[in-house]
């Protein structure tokens, strides 16, 4: 069974605005579903989906003392939840769930798995970030790097897209690798979000196809070709991420590679 495809967004500080851009993304994905074979949330054939994506949604809270996953609407709904907001904004379930630093090992797959039926899960909070790892990963900067708290340098290094006002507000973590830096958020802004989110999401399928179908880092021009067909992208794509993994396409007859 495929697991469902998990964004995770992180933020600098508290209010850096994760609930605004999860309500963002959820929104967007009921009026605009995916259609590209490569979409996060597709199924085994790599066809694409033919119905809107069943999204959910996971609010983390660290507390002192508890652990609880909190899936009752009456809680959710209260007027002053960010829960509710999730909810309102089209997330098909939503789960609040809390719990100290050394219980999250144990709450947090059980909320995964409440909601493993789904396509895709929502996830908010730099705890659960840091140890669900998500297929993609959100992070929210505030105006400066002084008010990055120290808890939240871990997530912006594993970030695949950072919101902030200025490039100068995370410092050196955006030069180690390619990714995407959106100044200035507004909901105009939501295609350019999700296209990276798709753009990503595409890389990694192909670079988990790669692996599964390479024998001793190396892969067949045949298979290759296949792969690219597969995912309805470029043969160029397919070479350029075996080139970044070191996996060398053998017996390349049309020079496609």
């Amino acid at each position: 069974m495929k697991q469902p495809f998990l964004i995770g967004i992180g933020g600098a500080h508290s209010g850096a605005g994760k609930t605004t851009i999860a309500v963002a993304i959820l929104k967007y994905l009921k009026t605009h579903p995916p259609i590209y074979p490569f979409t996060p949330f597709r199924d085994e054939s790599l066809t694409g989906f033919t119905h809107s994506p069943k999204i959910g949604a996971i609010k983390y809270t660290k507390t002192a003392f508890y652990s609880s996953i909190i899936d009752d609407k009456s809680i959710l709904s209260q007027e002053d939840k960010d829960t509710k907001r999730l909810l309102d904004a089209g997330a098909e379930e939503v789960l609040w769930v809390q719990s100290p630093a050394n219980e999250i090992n144990e709450v947090l797959p059980m909320a995964i798995d409440r909601l493993s039926h789904l396509d895709g899960i929502i996830i908010e909070g730099n705890s659960a970030i840091e140890f669900l790892k998500p297929d993609v990963v959100v992070f929210i900067a505030g105006v400066s790097k002084e008010n990055i708290k120290r808890s939240a340098q871990g997530i912006l290094k594993q970030a695949d897209i950072i919101i902030g006002e200025e490039p100068s507000a995370i410092g050196n973590a955006h030069k180690s690798k390619d990714l995407l830096f959106i100044a200035r958020y507004s909901s105009q802004k939501i295609q350019k979000l999700m296209n990276y989110i798709e753009m990503t999401a595409k890389k990694k399928d192909i670079e988990e196809i790669l692996k599964k179908k390479s024998a001793e880092g190396r892969i067949t021009c045949d298979d290759a070709r296949k792969i690219a067909e597969e995912l309805g992208i470029d043969y160029k794509e397919v070479g350029k991420t075996a080139n970044e993994l070191k996996i060398k396409i053998k017996d390349c007859e049309l020079g496609c590679f």
